[in-house]
């Protein structure tokens, strides 16, 4: 009996929704990640993108736990010299609550080409309507 090995063109892709309103960041992140590297399916190879398309709603609703909104920040920089641009977590849920949840989704995937295909099939929402309503998107539990 051999192993199964997915082939790219043969994977048929799901939309999910996950709805981030009163659950944890990282918790939402993490089920989000595994929906879209493929590690819910059966027929998951490590090697081949066969992940499906993740919707988040909802995620100005997301909860960060202990006092990470005071504690934790958003670095970038720009690569000048004092180029360091950094933004309270607090105040990021205010203003762009979507970035916070791709950057959270984005650390939990591999750092490769898997993970930038992957990444693209994320839609994340700061309110509870989407633009995806044609692709007929499931329901999933965190």
């Amino acid at each position: 009996m051999s192993t199964y090995m997915a082939k790219p063109g043969t994977i048929e892709r799901k939309w999910y929704v996950i709805d981030a309103a009163g659950k944890p960041l990282g918790r939402t992140a993490a089920a989000a990640a595994s929906i879209l590297r493929g590690k819910h399916r059966a027929t998951f190879t490590p090697h081949v993108d066969c992940g499906d398309f993740v919707i988040i709603i909802n995620a100005k609703d997301a909860v960060l736990t202990g006092r990470k909104l005071e504690q934790k920040y958003y670095r970038r920089h720009s690569g000048y010299i004092g180029g360091l641009k950094e933004i309270q977590y607090k105040q990021l849920m205010k203003t762009r609550p979507e970035l916070a949840m791709e950057k959270a989704v984005w650390g939990m995937l591999p750092k490769n080409s898997i993970g930038r295909k992957a990444i693209q099939r994320l839609k994340v929402y700061a309110g509870d309507t989407h633009k995806q309503a044609a692709q007929k998107p499931v329901p999933y539990e965190v």
